[in-house]
């Protein structure tokens, strides 16, 4: 719409010039005399022409003048308004109606051509702008930061910009016509065209995620993808994507996702949990490490001051809250150990540093960390704990260890074992003086020289010994290890080593190499023994064959030669003749048993035939294998013959003690024979007397019986002599058996009975009840007792002025032996011959040979016991034997 005032000044002009040219014309016609209707024209002309400048007011205007100036001047009556001449209306009324009409229809074809003239600027216009759109557009496409692609519903890429292609490596071209699934990597392809579908079905809608894309060169970048479906030209649905490199944006979300992963990986790693708390809002942050420290949940307790308050051990509760109102009175940095007492009973150890930092908004607020320091708290109270027990164990190790500054010549760290090795107090200053004062002078020099070679030559390691001089005169040896240090300038700058007490393990050494020493003499010495002995040492291996003999057997000729390699079996000579010896003597050896005293023949060098005795132990290594075995030998030759020979002696006093006994038995053939004929005499009246009894006409039985057992008990009397006799004439083995000695001398008494009749001597016996049984041979015994009986018979031969008595006594003493004593009153022994009285060959008998009381001796030897005279006052001589008692019985 067009404004008034613009109107009305299109107007003036179109008035003012239509006037003037009305008036030209007026003039122009009245100087030319012109005709009324040709002067209309004219101003219709004028009014027509002067109404294509706009205005219709105007041209109306000009019309009214235009019919005025026809009315005053050129009709009837000339000079005023009034119009006389009717055929001047028409032409007045033909000449507004045309001016009114063409002026009209020429405003109206003016503003046609007008609105004509500003669509087609408006068009022009458009189009101009359109075209600066599409070039601003297609600048922003083309030159836009960002990535765009115009694709399909197909996917297939119908347009992108330089950007975008240049972005991935590829120009426009290349791009254009190929899917766009070929720009992502292909585990990304199925979420893109699940986007791109999203998009196709929710057109005019926004999308955005982000996605990689993969360059020419294989290269990956991350971008942001904002894509829109719209609809095309020909209702085809597009859809248009801008794509935000976001590689760098990722990298930096990576960097800070991995530095915040670090981050709370460092406080989980740490143990150490960061805060905030503004006193002012009360506002709290934990991090997880925070919760995590505490036991708490994130998602459940809200963080604040109470609830350290509450998880605060009660000892140290007081002053956490002292802590934390201090810090609302008075903001500043703190710093505080504490205890948390957990719900699982568990007690962590706390230390928490805060510093008190200004925000935005003017308020104070504490940003800090909370350590979890139980472990460092074990691990010093640990270290603690292991000084304590290295202290121990240097102080019973006599071990000291220290360091020593090669600058100022002084100790860096010395361990209390140090000071005591030198006898400083621990806290005593120490100086190189002092030190140098402690070390024997002997050492010194020495001491010194190998610490300048080892810090000249920078040894890794090095030793030395020497010897303290301590205040109270007393020496301690020390054995020293060191290693140098070497500074970031290359030169040595600290000496690090231990000093250890080896005073004692000197002395040690020292009796140890005296003990050596003794050692080897004594091995010397044995070694000489066993070459020298009669013994040999032998050794043999798994396999049990000879490895090694005493060298002296060699070359004493004691044994063959060439026994290295063989088994003892093959050494031996007796294999055949006792197997079961070598067989079981096999069986120990492959049980790896020690045998002890095994006897066996051999041959010795010459061929001789001698017999060994020999002992052996298995030995093992360190892993318990069998190695063989280590023994010595013995030649025992010599012994076996003299047991050989001592057992053709003792046959052969067996043989002589059996021809005396029978001997004895001729002397006792009268008493024998008395006291075969008394049971004889009496069988033989028992027997009259009994055929008397059964021949009377009534036979009285049961006298007859009597008589019948009489005859058998005398028969059994004389069957007894008879079996006593044949014992003692027998020539058996001796037979050692419990005996009771009383009962041996019953035995005795009953065959020399008649003996002591006939030399009318009174037998008198003092036999102890109840002695305990003596282990022997009842004929040898019986055979000693006779013959010292009958000695005693004998010896009192001539005795007439006195009553001839023999006493047999048997007794028990204190020391476990059974005593039997035959006393006579004869002619007794004379002095001079007591000693000799038991000697083979010895008699005072003029018709004796002088072997009884030798074989009696020899009888009472062999049973362990002994024979002897005992000194008698008065006239004869008493022999007596002692003879130990049974085990069985002792026991």
């Amino acid at each position: 719409m067009r404004s008034p005032i613009s109107s009305l000044e299109r107007s003036a002009p179109q008035l003012t010039f239509g006037s003037i040219a009305l008036a030209v014309v007026t003039l122009a016609c009245l100087y030319l005399h012109a005709h009324f209707a040709a002067t209309a024209f004219a101003y219709l002309l004028v009014v027509l022409l002067f109404s294509l400048m706009g205005s219709f007011i105007a041209s109306s205007a000009l019309c009214i003048i235009a019919i005025a100036a026809l009315a005053y001047y050129f009709a009837p009556p000339a000079f005023s308004l009034r119009i006389d001449d009717p055929q001047d209306l028409p032409v007045v009324v033909a000449f507004f109606i045309a001016s009114i009409v063409g002026a009209h229809l020429i405003g109206k074809l003016r503003q046609e051509r007008e609105a004509a003239r500003v669509v087609a600027a408006k068009l022009q216009r458009s189009a101009a702008d359109l075209e600066d759109r599409e070039k601003r557009w297609r600048a922003i496409f083309e030159h836009n930061p960002a990535m765009y692609f115009m694709v399909d519903e197909a996917g297939t890429i119908l347009n992108v910009n330089s950007l975008g292609a240049t972005q991935l490596g590829y120009a426009r071209a290349e791009l254009v016509g190929r899917s766009v699934l070929d720009v992502f990597l292909e585990e990304d392809r199925a979420f893109v065209r699940e986007c791109v579908r999203t998009c196709l079905e929710d057109v005019g809608q926004t999308r955005t995620w982000d996605v990689r894309k993969v360059r020419k060169d294989g290269s990956v970048l991350w971008v942001r993808e904002n894509a829109k479906a719209m609809l095309w030209g020909d209702e085809q649905p597009i859809v248009l994507i801008a794509c935000e490199d976001i590689t760098e944006r990722r990298r930096t979300e990576l960097a800070l996702q991995r530095s915040e992963a670090h981050l709370a990986q460092a406080q989980e790693l740490s143990h150490t949990g960061s805060f905030s708390w503004n006193p002012t809002t009360g506002e709290a942050f934990w991090s997880k490490e925070t919760f995590r420290i505490f036991q708490l949940d994130p998602d459940t307790v809200p963080p604040g001051p109470q609830l350290v308050v509450e998880r605060t051990h009660p000892d140290d509760r007081a002053s956490v809250k002292e802590l934390i109102d201090r810090a609302m009175r008075d903001p500043s940095d703190f710093e505080h150990e504490y205890r948390l007492l957990l719900p699982d009973g568990s007690v962590k150890h706390i230390h928490a540093q805060a510093r008190a930092t200004r925000t935005a908004s003017g308020d104070i607020e504490f940003v800090g960390a909370a350590t979890d320091i139980t472990a460092a708290r074990r691990a010093e109270q640990q270290l603690r704990r292991s000084e304590a027990y290295l202290a121990e164990a240097q102080h019973l190790s006599h071990t000291g260890s220290w360091s020593w500054d090669v600058y100022r010549l002084d100790f860096i760290y010395r361990s209390a074992e140090v000071d005591r090795l030198f006898g400083f107090s621990p806290q005593e200053p120490v100086s190189i003086e002092t030190i140098r004062s402690r070390i024997h002078p002997d050492d010194l020099p020495r001491l010194q020289e190998v610490q300048r070679q080892a810090i000249e030559h920078k040894e890794r390691r090095f030793e030395y010994d020497f010897r303290i001089l301590l205040p109270d005169g007393g020496i301690r040896r020390i054995h020293s290890v060191a290693h140098v240090v070497v500074g970031s300038d290359g030169n040595v700058s600290e000496l690090i080593g231990t000093h250890m007490d080896v005073t004692e393990q000197h002395a040690a050494r020292e009796r140890l190499e005296n003990t050596l020493a003794a050692l080897r003499e004594s091995e010397q010495r044995f070694r000489d023994y066993a070459e020298t002995a009669s013994d040999w040492l032998w050794e043999t291996g798994p396999d049990h064959q000879v490895t090694r003999l005493s060298e002296h057997t060699s070359a004493a000729g004691i044994l063959a030669t060439g026994l290295i390699g063989l088994l003892r079996w093959d050494i031996a000579c007796d294999l055949e003749e006792e197997p079961e010896k070598w067989r079981q003597h096999r069986a120990t050896l492959e049980a790896h048993l020690p045998f002890r005293d095994l006897v066996y023949r051999t041959v010795n060098r010459t061929g001789s035939p001698i017999y060994v005795r020999t002992s052996g132990k298995p030995f093992f290594d360190g892993k318990g294998n069998f190695l063989g075995y280590r023994g010595v030998s013995t030649d025992i030759t010599a012994t076996i013959r003299a047991d050989q020979a001592e057992q053709e002696l003792r046959r052969a006093q067996s043989e002589l003690a059996h021809v005396t006994r029978v001997t004895t038995l001729g002397e006792l053939t009268t008493s024998i024979a008395h006291e075969i004929n008394q049971p004889l005499a009496a069988i033989i009246s028992n027997a009259d007397a009994c055929l008397g009894w059964m021949g009377r006409e009534a036979p009285n039985l049961s006298a007859a019986r009597s008589s019948v057992e009489w005859i058998i008990e005398d028969a059994i009397r004389a069957s007894e002599v008879i079996r006593r006799i044949r014992a003692l004439a027998k020539k058996g083995e001796i037979e050692m058996v419990p005996l009771d000695i009383n009962e041996v001398v019953k035995d005795v008494i009953a065959l020399v009975t008649r003996e002591l009749v006939s030399h009318r001597v009174t037998l008198r016996t003092e036999l102890t009840a109840g002695l305990p049984r003596i282990l022997g041979d009842r004929i040898q015994l019986q055979q000693v007792i006779i013959n010292l009986v009958m000695n005693g018979i004998e010896a009192m031969d001539a005795v007439t002025e006195r009553t001839r008595e023999l006493l047999v006594q048997s007794s028990k003493d204190d020391v476990g032996h059974v005593h039997l004593a035959v006393t006579d009153c004869g002619v007794g022994i004379a002095e001079n011959d007591a000693d000799r009285v038991l000697d083979p060959f010895f008699t005072t008998k003029s018709t004796g040979l002088g072997m009884g009381l030798s074989i009696c001796r020899s009888i009472v030897e062999a049973h362990g016991g002994r024979l002897s005279m005992v000194h008698k006052n008065g006239p004869g001589a008493t022999f007596q034997f002692a003879l130990p008692l049974y085990k069985e019985a002792v026991s």
